[in-house]
C-alpha cells in the first residue's frame, strides 16, 4: 500500500476537535469575516494607477541651452552646506555642476556654514562659480540643540549612538545637521529672495550635460520636489518617526494619499491582532508598517515655499518637541498589559532629514507633483544613478556645448541623457525597488510580481 489509510485524529487533537463541532458554524463564519477584514483592509492600500503616465522626463535629449536675456529664469539658488576643511571635495562639486549645467544658467551659489568661512575657501569658490557666490554663517539659534532638550542627556545618546557603530550617530554635528534641514533651513534670512533650491552636497560628480532649465520646467509642470535616487532607511536609526508623521496626519485629519500608500506596507494581520502591533517600530497606530522607502535627500530640487508653508512647519515642530533628532523616546507599553505606569525606551538613534522630507511630501502632495530626474547622471558617496545616452539625440555639433570636438559616447535605444560620461549600461547600483514603489502612483502599467521580485535586488 502506497499510502496509509486516513486515521481519525487522537488524544488532545482529537478532544479539541470534539469540543468545536457543535460551534463548526459560527467558527467557519468568524473565519471568514477575518479573512474578509484582512482583503479590505490591504484592498485600502492599493495604488489606483492613472489612465497615462503622471511624470516623464522634461526631455529626453540634448536641448540648445537658451543663453538669450530675455530667457525666462526662476527665483532659484543652487545651496550647499559645507565646512571650510571640506574646500577640495566642494571645489570637486562646483567644478562638475559648472560644466555640466550652470556655465549656461549661472544660478547663484550659496554655501552655508554653522563657522566662519575661511578666507581660502571664499577665494576658491569664487573663482569658480559662475552665477556668484554667497557665503552664509547659519545663526547660532537655528544650529544646535532646541531649547525643550535636556542637552547633557542628548549627548549622551549620541555618545552611545557612535559606541554602537550607528552612521554617523556619534556625531553631534551631524545630529544638528539633520535638524536643520529637516525646518529652519527653509526659514534662513539667507533663502528668503529664492523659490526654488538646487541641494548639492562636497564630493559630487554629475556625469550628464543638463541642457535645459530644471527650475523653469519645476514651476512649467507644477511640480514641488524633484529626486534621483530613492532607498530604504536603515531600519534602526529611526523606529519611531513614521508613528509620529501617521500620528500628526491623523489628528490633522489629512485624506490618505497614493503616495502615502506607496509608503505603507498594510498588515495581513486580522484586527485587532493587526493593532496591537502598533507598539513595534515603523508602524502607525493602526499596526500597519513603513516600508522604509524614502527619497535620498543629497540630491534635491525643490520648492522653497512647500517647506515654508504652515503644514509642513507644523509637523516640523511637532517632531522637534519630540526631540527624535537626537534620541528617541518609545512606548513599551503594549495592549496586552498594563503595569501601572507607561515604560519608556530611550532608543539611541536619531530622524533624519530625508524621511522626513518624504513622510511629509507623501502625506501632504499628490503623487504628480513630485518628480523622478532620471535624466541627470548623479554620484554621491557609494550610490549613483546613471542614463544611458539618447539615440541621435547628442547635438554633436552644437557649438555651445562644445563644438564638434565631443566625442560621442555610446547611445542605447531606451537612452534619454545627453553627452552622459558614465556607463549607461547600468542605470544604478542599488536596488530599484524603493524608486519602483514611490513613482508606481504616477504610472499607468502595474509593476508585475516578478518585476518586483527582481526590484529587490537590481
Amino acid at each position: 500500500m502506497l499510502f496509509p489509510p486516513l486515521t481519525r485524529p487522537r488524544g488532545p487533537l482529537r478532544t479539541l476537535l470534539t469540543r468545536l463541532h457543535p460551534y463548526r458554524i459560527p467558527l467557519t463564519l468568524l473565519l471568514l469575516a477575518l479573512l474578509t477584514e484582512v482583503y479590505l483592509h490591504n484592498s485600502y492600500y492599493t495604488i489606483h494607477h492613472p489612465a497615462r503616465d503622471l511624470d516623464v522626463p522634461f526631455y529626453t535629449s540634448c536641448q540648445e541651452p537658451d543663453l538669450s536675456p530675455s530667457a525666462p529664469r526662476e527665483a532659484a539658488a543652487i545651496v550647499m552646506l559645507a565646512r571650510n576643511h571640506e574646500v577640495e571635495k566642494a571645489l570637486r562639486t562646483v567644478i562638475s555642476i559648472e560644466k555640466h549645467f550652470n556655465r549656461w544658467f549661472h544660478y547663484p551659489i550659496v554655501f552655508l556654514n554653522d563657522e566662519d568661512w575661511d578666507p581660502e575657501f571664499v577665494s576658491t569658490m569664487n573663482e569658480t562659480v559662475s552665477g556668484g557666490a554667497k557665503f552664509e554663517v547659519i545663526p547660532k539659534e537655528e544650529w544646535g540643540f532646541p531649547a525643550n532638550i535636556n542637552q547633557d542627556r542628548a549627548r549622551e545618546a549620541i555618545n552611545r549612538q557612535g559606541q554602537q557603530g550607528v552612521l554617523y550617530g556619534g556625531l553631534e554635528s551631524y545630529h544638528h545637521m539633520c535638524r536643520f534641514y529637516s525646518g529652519k533651513f527653509y526659514t534662513l534670512k539667507a533663502l528668503r529672495e529664492y523659490k526654488w533650491y538646487w541641494r548639492i552636497e562636497p564630493d559630487v560628480e554629475f556625469y550628464c550635460a543638463l541642457t535645459y532649465d530644471p527650475f523653469v520646467e519645476m514651476a512649467k509642470h507644477e511640480k514641488v520636489y524633484g529626486f534621483t535616487v530613492a532607498l530604504p532607511k536603515e531600519p534602526a536609526t529611526c523606529p519611531g518617526l513614521f508613528r509620529a508623521v501617521a500620528d500628526w496626519k491623523e489628528e490633522q485629519d489629512y485624506r490618505t494619499t497614493e503616495l502615502w500608500k506607496a509608503m505603507v506596507s498594510p498588515s495581513w494581520l486580522p484586527w485587532p491582532i493587526r493593532k496591537m502591533m502598533s507598539g513595534l517600530g515603523h508602524r502607525d497606530g493602526r499596526g500597519d508598517g513603513w516600508n522604509l522607502c524614502h527619497y535620498w535627500s543629497n540630491f534635491e530640487i525643490a520648492s522653497l515655499d512647500f517647506f515654508r508653508s504652515n503644514a509642513y512647519q507644523d509637523l516640523f515642530e511637532r517632531l522637534d518637541e519630540r526631540g527624535g533628532f537626537y534620541e528617541e523616546r518609545v512606548s513599551t507599553l503594549t495592549p496586552f498589559f498594563r503595569l501601572g505606569k507607561n515604560l519608556m525606551l530611550i532608543m539611541r538613534k536619531q530622524w533624519g532629514d530625508a524621511p522626513v522630507h518624504s513622510l511629509a511630501l507623501a502625506m501632504l502632495l499628490d503623487s504628480h507633483k513630485v518628480h523622478h530626474f532620471e535624466d541627470i547622471g548623479y554620484r554621491h558617496d557609494w550610490y549613483f544613478q546613471c542614463p544611458a545616452n539618447a539615440p541621435g539625440g547628442q547635438l554633436p555639433q552644437s557649438e555651445v556645448l562644445g563644438g564638434p570636438a565631443f566625442e560621442v559616447r555610446e547611445e542605447r535605444e531606451d537612452g534619454i541623457g545627453c553627452r552622459c560620461e558614465c556607463d549607461g549600461s547600468r542605470t544604478r547600483n542599488h536596488a530599484s525597488y524603493c524608486l519602483n514603489r514611490l513613482t508606481q502612483p504616477n504610472k499607468s502599467r502595474r509593476l508585475g510580481t516578478l518585476g518586483w521580485v527582481r526590484s529587490w535586488w537590481a
